[in-house]
């Protein structure tokens, strides 16, 4: 009897040991790291939990619930030996807790809309005042009853009323001028609150979705167990942008690049050591597999919707101590224990604190792709709010052009003709376009590989001067019975460096082109003295749209005329479209 007794006081404290061995150990861990691509970002968490020897599930909780499951990936080391089992996630539902930044947008908005309902208010007495005023000019103006022994106003009294009715109107139509304009102010006000709340509700509301991640860890011995955590998530991107800066004396342009980020994940990322990447997870790792285009005879009683194309996918929802094609179990390192899951992304290790005196990313580049690590660590919120960030600056060595078109502007736009001689690709993004310190134009750039060429549209330039004139314009008879119609026109262009250094300088003219052979274009002059098949200069070249293009090298102070005279002739009796 007292062996029996015995046992089962030993039994009860080492079940509850038990228990408690077996609860979750929650982490508290904080975003150390992320990677954002065009469409998405792979965050990085990292959390220090001590382990007991033996077996225990460690938890990360509140991740967003948009995280992707088959992006977890789990490493881990410390002082003790651990093994990663596996790790799971699932979605958890909570009440949502009071955000400051939803507190703070709903009492703006509750002051806008009391200020609202006083302006109301005012417009309201203001209505009640212009009736009061109504109703006294009538009460002047109305004829007097026999009974009530009064007099029609006199000429003074009438002049009385006209005056206080006049000041009296004026001032209500100024106040209310006044209001309206006060009544649009707090209404857009109220608007971009409201759209900013609408934003920071659609993270978080009522009932709240989470995901919690589990990692079940084995541990030879108790100790401490740094684990690193990296999952994907949707509602991440960037997108380039730049600044180009002509040095016009070193034939160069400088060439800033930056990203311009945002992310509406439900996490704010907050001095992370950030990272921006030209891959595009998003399209696969290979080129899309094509399905088979069935044609059959449709049933006669049934109406089916027929696609060209089929697709078919699968998604593994839960991962248990096996590799990437689920064949073999995982094998930790004994120094660095870790768990991934993955769709062909990498997830980088949490990298090592970067010096921020230098606004400059370090650049790692691939065989399809580029990471550009930024050197400060940034804070970038779950607003959906853009912020701009320096990748780095390059020097590029430029050949300049300016191009003109007089025909339909009479100025020159400054091109550089340069190539990306980086090891990285330069993403189709907005070009701010500086000459010297001088904001000038914004254009586009496309996406330019490494060693490519490339166009920078450097915006206008008045220091090379363009004038355009018509010279003479006159229509003929032809022919000794004047059965034919000759139109002859004459231009003039003028070119002006007003540079120190010598420019070249394209500019293009328009040569009508017939569509009939009854209809001949003639150059007369000095084109056809200077552009003969025969010995055409290098500087004119005609093309078979009917483009002559001009292009010269005009030296320092320098002034051009170039003159263009042609003909158009056809018989007197055919209706010719298209001349001026």
């Amino acid at each position: 009897m007292k062996t029996r007794i015995l046992v089962s006081l030993l039994v009860v404290p080492c079940a509850l040991i038990s228990a408690l061995a077996a609860a979750p150990v929650p982490v508290n861990s904080q975003i150390t790291a992320a990677t954002v691509y065009t469409d998405r970002a792979i965050v990085t968490r990292t959390g220090t939990v001590e382990l007991a020897a033996g077996e225990a599930e460690v938890t990360f909780e509140k991740l967003p619930a948009a995280l992707m499951d088959q992006s977890l990936q789990v490493s881990g080391k410390g002082t003790a030996v651990a093994t990663i089992l596996d790790v799971n996630a699932r979605t958890t539902y909570v009440e949502a807790a009071a955000d400051a930044r939803v507190k703070s947008l709903e009492d703006q908005i509750a002051a806008e809309q009391k200020k609202l309902r006083a302006l109301g208010d005012r417009g309201v007495a203001l209505d009640q005042q212009q009736t009061l005023i109504g109703k006294i000019e009538n009460a002047v103006a109305a004829p007097p009853t026999k009974d009530s022994g009064a007099t029609r106003p006199g000429f003074e009294e009438w002049q009385k009323l006209l005056t206080f009715s006049d000041e009296a109107r004026t001032k209500l139509a100024t106040e209310r001028q006044a209001l309206d304009a006060q009544r649009e102010e707090v209404q857009a006000k109220i608007g971009a609150l409201e759209a900013q709340l609408v934003a920071l509700r659609g993270q978080a509301g009522s009932g709240r979705s989470y995901k919690t991640v589990t990692v079940r860890v084995a541990a030879a011995n108790a100790g401490s167990l740094d684990l690193t955590l990296g999952y994907a998530v949707m509602g991440a991107s960037w997108t380039p942008s730049y600044d180009a800066r002509l040095r016009g004396e070193e034939r160069a342009v400088e060439l800033s690049y930056f990203g311009i980020v945002r992310q509406n994940t439900g996490e704010d990322w907050k001095g992370v050591a950030l990272t921006l990447s030209t891959a595009k997870p998003g399209l696969g790792g290979g080129a899309p597999e094509l399905g088979t285009w069935v044609v059959d005879v449709m049933p006669s009683d049934e109406a089916i919707a027929l696609s060209p194309f089929s697709v078919s996918g699968s998604n593994d929802k839960r991962y248990r101590g096996m590799d990437t094609a689920g064949k073999r179990p995982l094998r930790p390192d004994p120094s660095s224990t870790s768990l991934g899951f993955g769709n062909g992304m990498a997830l980088e290790a949490a990298p090592a604190a970067i010096v921020a005196q230098q606004a400059v990313a370090t650049v790692d580049s691939s065989a399809t792709s580029a990471s550009f690590k930024i050197a400060a660590p940034a804070t970038i919120l779950s607003d959906n709010a853009t912020q701009k960030v320096a990748i780095t600056t390059i020097t590029l060595a430029a050949k300049l052009q300016y191009q003109a078109t007089p025909r339909l502007q009479e100025t020159a736009f400054l091109s550089a003709y340069v190539t990306n001689s980086t090891d990285f690709p330069l993403l189709a993004g907005s070009v701010n376009t500086f000459l010297g310190d001088s904001f000038v134009a914004t254009s586009g750039l496309k996406t330019v590989m490494p060693s490519e060429k490339f166009e920078l549209a450097l915006g206008a330039d008045e220091s090379i001067g363009v004038k355009r004139k018509v010279v003479n314009r006159f229509a003929e008879d032809t022919g000794l019975t004047g059965s034919g119609r000759r139109v002859t026109y004459e231009f003039l262009v003028t070119l002006t460096n007003n540079k120190k250094t010598t420019e070249r300088v394209v500019f293009k003219e328009l040569l009508p082109v017939s569509r009939n052979e009854k209809i001949v274009v003639k150059l007369i002059g000095p084109m056809e003295r200077d552009v003969g098949t025969v010995a055409a200069p290098k500087e004119v070249t005609r093309e078979a749209d009917g483009k002559l293009v001009w292009r010269l090298d005009l030296k320092p102070g320098e002034k051009r005329e170039i003159a263009l005279k042609f003909s158009v002739e056809h018989p007197a009796d055919v209706q010719v479209t298209g001349l001026e």
